[in-house]
């Protein structure tokens, strides 16, 4: 699994890297609790249902393709798929800005208001099922799983540096990828640029269809999404907008007031250890399900409930602080004493939760709401 792990460290030293060099130099300045949110968006649950999308894909290839492109040259094959890809994540994209159902899901990503690395995996628990039905013309035309599995993370990895903020302008590339000149318009929180500059990798599917947009808006402008600011909870921020979306029957609850008041450093040093151990889990099980079913369902549970509870802390909610040291000692005593998990890596990662979720309930880094921080809101 080490070829899916990798990917991932890389990914955190990347982030983690360009927001030191935004924080230091002071060209922007950084939210690290944005930061934090973005890194614990819900990508176990999302990673799982990935695995549910490549399980359809490969469902279809092998039971109904058309077997079109199957038969052509490597060359040709990669070139189409490359390309092909990027053709359905465009639709996949645009449709996801015109309908309110999947809008629901979208949306999620949208509500980040820092253009930056991180905000590229910045995603709903829902993505990957909501992008099943636009990648099925791949599968019916003939191209193999591990063609589209290596085309897919070849377009991810040119999304996420779309992200960054401090790549300039690239000249004559531009004409033909897709830059974070080019995506920054599209996350503008001003429907008139946001529904723009859909593509992913390359730029001229956006020329071809009518939705390319050159420049950012003249006046002062900010990124995001108008109305109320999104829950820092996973849970509660991919499930929200379906709340939404459905007009459920009771009334809109009221904003809440934190508990407390926390730094930054306390919600970013306990996901950094977290996402470690998520990493861990994908590296482990991959796609798979292990023989050692109990486990694997433990672990994961386990990791699941700790994102929530982090991002309970972020907002600075009791309840979370409470979870969040059940939940990092339950796995410490469960795997270390139970399951006999004495692996080096384990070990280290779930004794630094443990003894990180110790700390912030004993009051490490949180604050009581004072008459001051009332009178601010």
């Amino acid at each position: 699994m080490m070829a899916i792990a990798f990917p991932i460290f890389l990914l955190i030293i990347l982030v983690l890297s360009e927001m030191l060099i935004l924080s230091r130099t002071g060209k922007e300045k950084v939210d690290w609790h944005d930061v934090v949110f973005n890194l614990n968006s819900g990508h176990l649950m999302l990673w799982l249902f990935r695995g549910l999308e490549l399980a359809c894909y490969g469902f279809i290839v092998a039971n109904f393709s058309l077997n079109i492109v199957s038969d052509w040259p490597p060359v040709w094959l990669w070139l189409f798929a490359i390309l092909m890809w990027d053709f359905c994540f465009y639709w996949l994209h645009r449709l996801h800005h015109k309908f309110a159902l999947l809008w629901a899901v979208h949306v999620v990503h949208h509500q980040g208001e820092h253009f930056n690395l991180s905000l590229a995996v910045r995603n709903s628990w829902y993505s990957s099922l909501a992008s099943i039905p636009f990648f099925i013309p791949m599968a019916l035309l003939g191209v193999p799983l591990p063609v589209f599995i290596t085309v897919s993370v070849l377009h991810y990895s040119i999304q996420l540096m779309n992200h960054s903020a401090l790549t300039p302008r690239l000249g004559f590339l531009e004409y033909i990828l897709v830059t974070p000149a080019h995506h920054r318009i599209h996350h503008v929180n001003d429907r008139a640029y946001s529904d723009s500059n859909y593509a992913g990798s390359f730029a001229f599917f956006d020329r071809l269809f009518g939705t390319y947009r050159p420049d950012l808006p003249e006046t002062d402008f900010a990124y995001g999404v108008k109305g109320a600011k999104s829950s820092q909870n996973p849970f509660v921020a991919s499930n929200e907008p379906f709340r939404k979306y459905l007009q459920a029957r009771r009334e809109k609850k009221q904003h809440k007031k934190p508990d407390f008041i926390n730094s930054g450093f306390v919600v970013l040093s306990g996901a950094v250890i977290l996402f470690a151990l998520v990493t861990g889990y994908i590296w482990l099980y991959g796609y798979q399900i292990s023989q050692t079913l109990s486990e694997q369902v433990l672990l994961f549970v386990l990791l699941a409930a700790g994102s929530v509870a982090l991002g309970g802390i972020s907002e600075g909610r009791q309840w979370a602080v409470i979870s969040w040291f059940v939940n990092t000692w339950l796995m410490l005593l469960s795997f270390a004493a139970y399951f006999q998990w004495h692996h080096p890596f384990w070990m280290t990662g779930m004794g630094l939760l443990a003894l990180h979720s110790t700390a912030v309930m004993l009051g490490w880094g949180r604050r009581a709401i004072t008459h001051d921080d009332t009178a601010q809101d």
